[in-house]
């Protein structure tokens, strides 16, 4: 039985950053569609920083009408201040998918370099290379990017094996 293509988003949460990639995966290939970073900035309230990684990725969804979101999970070994104003980041990487309707799927990220490079604690650099390996055409533009079309592959890769057990298991 052949699956239609279907979109997918994979996001890395930032505050600073966002980074976003989406692909279009058909059974075991993928292909790239478009990838980037969505920016706040460091000058203004986290109120307003929020609004506009908000604004950002929900006009990139609208954009390019993924069916699909991955967020990486983020693991963060700092100062509480730190980690709770990346994971009100991550709160909008989560909430602007949902809100135009995608599931959503949270992958960790020894997971998502598992899954695109074979180590579970590759390097960023390693991300990055094997992603524009997987998806000539890429360009990977920065780690945010490569790292959220890792997300990406890794979904479509689960969502294909979790096919194929569905299959081999039978009615």
């Amino acid at each position: 039985m052949e699956q239609a293509a279907i979109r997918i988003i994979g996001i890395d949460p930032g505050l600073r950053t966002m980074g976003w990639g989406v692909i279009e995966a058909n059974g075991g290939r993928i292909a790239y569609v478009a990838s980037g970073a969505v920016r706040s900035s460091g000058r203004k309230a986290l109120s307003e920083r929020l609004r506009e990684l908000h604004l950002g990725l929900a006009a990139i969804i609208r954009e390019h009408e993924p069916k699909e979101a991955a967020v990486e999970e983020t693991y963060v070994n700092r100062d509480p201040q730190s980690a709770l104003k990346l994971g009100q980041a991550r709160g909008i990487a989560l909430a602007v998918p949902a809100l135009a309707g995608l599931p959503v799927a949270e992958y960790a990220a020894n997971l998502i370099k598992k899954t695109v490079t074979g180590s579970g604690h590759a390097e960023k650099a390693q991300i990055a290379l094997m992603v524009r390996n997987l998806l000539p055409g890429s360009g990977a533009q920065g780690a945010d990017a490569a790292d959220a079309l890792a997300a990406a592959i890794t979904h479509a890769r689960i969502r294909l094996w979790a096919r194929n057990l569905e299959t081999a298991a039978g009615p």
